[in-house]
């Protein structure tokens, strides 16, 4: 289980993760067991991190955002009240998240933040754009400068501007396609060679491995 800061500061010869002295956090919050967080990052309160994340430099967490397990946050990303990260999620430097539809800097708009999810094991590119209020599906697989303005399936590689689904993506990060008229609609992943199949329109299931659970064990 996570640990506060503070108690984790108490006893800095032990602490079960890491925290670079150029760092801020907040109190209370809580980091998971061998989580690093890196150069000039800010952590503030009442945010939770799971187990064995990594921080890249100048990552700000803002209040009551939550991280997963084994998540990636690359340098100078911002993750706003209002962004939830299942385990595994990968987010590329510099990519943004927001929280608000339409900001105007004289209305205070704190009451409507929208809830932003990005469930396990999906992988958000550099520089990519995160509108709002959608749920970005399992293992989906968001490219680099694309804005996402609507949900995402699961395993739906997504390109462009606004970011349109261009194909299926593996657990492991390769693209897939149907290999002939007698594969019966399998795509089969080319370094895992796992079976994955459109069940029903825009549902991909993997048929090899549990949805939920991770490639690590």
């Amino acid at each position: 289980m996570s640990q506060s800061f503070k108690q984790a500061r108490e006893t800095s010869s032990d602490r079960p993760f890491f925290v670079h002295e150029s760092c801020y956090i907040d109190e209370p919050c809580e980091i998971g067991k061998g989580t690093k967080i890196w150069h000039f990052s800010h952590v503030m309160k009442d945010v939770r991190i799971g187990r064995d994340c990594v921080l890249g430099q100048n990552v700000n967490v803002a209040s009551r955002v939550t991280i997963g397990d084994r998540c990636k946050i690359q340098n100078n990303v911002s993750l706003y009240e209002g962004v939830f990260l299942e385990d595994e999620v990968f987010c590329g430097p510099s990519m943004v998240f927001t929280n608000v539809i339409n900001p105007r800097s004289g209305i205070e708009r704190k009451s409507e933040y929208k809830r932003t999810l990005v469930r396990k094991g999906a992988t958000i590119g550099a520089n990519a754009t995160v509108v709002c209020g959608v749920t970005i599906g399992r293992h989906a697989f968001v490219g680099a400068g694309a804005v996402v303005t609507s949900d995402v399936p699961d395993y739906a590689l997504m390109l462009g501007v606004p970011a349109i689904r261009k194909g299926w993506m593996s657990r492991h990060g390769h693209r897939l396609s149907v290999s002939g008229p007698s594969s019966a609609g399998l795509m089969i992943c080319p370094e895992s060679h796992w079976r994955y199949q459109e069940v029903e329109p825009l549902v991909v299931q993997c048929l090899d491995w549990p949805e939920d659970q991770s490639l690590q064990q």
